[in-house]
């Protein structure tokens, strides 16, 4: 009964002392390897980004060639349209446009990243809500967005890309504020078709998710909210003190497309300073 007692808890000790040593051999190993560093993920990756031309877009951009990318540029038409940088190619496509931009898309071949930044804002009292207004926001805001990527996924999928899509929403797709009917809307429906398809195209390895950001100054953004009148109620709920840059929201969209973000899937970025916290 003794020599039982004793080699069952030299079986026991030997086990647990194996044990140990596998753990510390895969935890060390784990801890050596490191995480890869954003230049090694983007170097010689093909990205798409709408609206590249200016604003978000062009700074998205910019940000992925300094990374090594290559950008597919999709802009609406060729008057006005930025110079052709080195590394890019331009798509010139009115978004809005069903069967047309589905072609230019899936033309453009398999890529491992999908931006969809394109987007209008008509700013419309309730009451004064136009049909053209509703359309237009509605088409190339949420519309666009599923055409474009019905496009990119299904040459994903074809090419066994296991890619990622950032689709770009608002804080005002959950806390609407006046004046903003259509665009409220168009945001509210980003939110909720990043949603499924993170469902349904998860299952092929890729990942779609939203960046949700507060007002971003660009260009445009300078001007439209340059009223302390119209800026200050905004300004006010942001714990940061001030709206986002354009960088900010890159930095964003960069982790979403990277994988640093691969177990990220169907979730809505926020990058507000804590405008939602409140």
């Amino acid at each position: 009964m003794i020599c039982y007692i004793r080699k069952n808890s030299i079986h026991a000790f030997l086990k647990h002392k194996i044990a140990g040593q596998m753990v510390r051999s895969i935890t060390r190993s784990i801890a050596c390897k490191g995480p890869q560093k954003m230049e090694d993920y983007f170097k010689d990756k093909k990205i798409i980004v709408t609206g590249s031309c200016a604003g978000m877009g062009e700074k998205i951009t910019e940000r992925l060639l300094d990374l090594g990318a290559f950008v597919y540029a999709v802009v609406e038409k060729k008057d006005g349209a930025a110079k052709e940088l080195p590394n890019t190619k331009q798509i010139f496509c009115d978004v809005s446009k069903w069967e047309d931009t589905y072609k230019k898309m899936y033309d453009i071949g398999p890529v491992h990243g999908l931006v969809n930044n394109a987007g209008v804002a008509v700013i419309e009292p309730f009451f004064e809500v136009t049909e053209n207004g509703w359309d237009k926001t509605l088409n190339v805001n949420a519309r666009a967005l599923v055409r474009i990527s019905q496009a990119v996924a299904k040459n994903m999928i074809n090419a066994g890309i296991k890619g990622s899509i950032v689709n770009i929403s608002s804080t005002i797709s959950t806390r609407a504020i006046p004046d903003h009917t259509t665009y409220c809307a168009s945001k509210g429906a980003v939110n909720q078709i990043t949603r499924t398809m993170a469902i349904e195209l998860g299952k092929c390895g890729i990942r779609t998710n939203s960046v949700n950001p507060t007002v971003v100054l660009t260009r445009m953004g300078k001007i439209a909210w340059s009223d302390p009148e119209k800026s200050e109620p905004i300004m006010r709920r942001i714990p940061l003190g001030r709206f986002a840059e354009t960088d900010d929201i890159a930095n964003a969209v960069i982790f979403m497309l990277s994988d640093y973000s691969t177990m990220v899937n169907g979730t809505s970025l926020v990058v507000d300073g804590g405008f939602l916290a409140g």
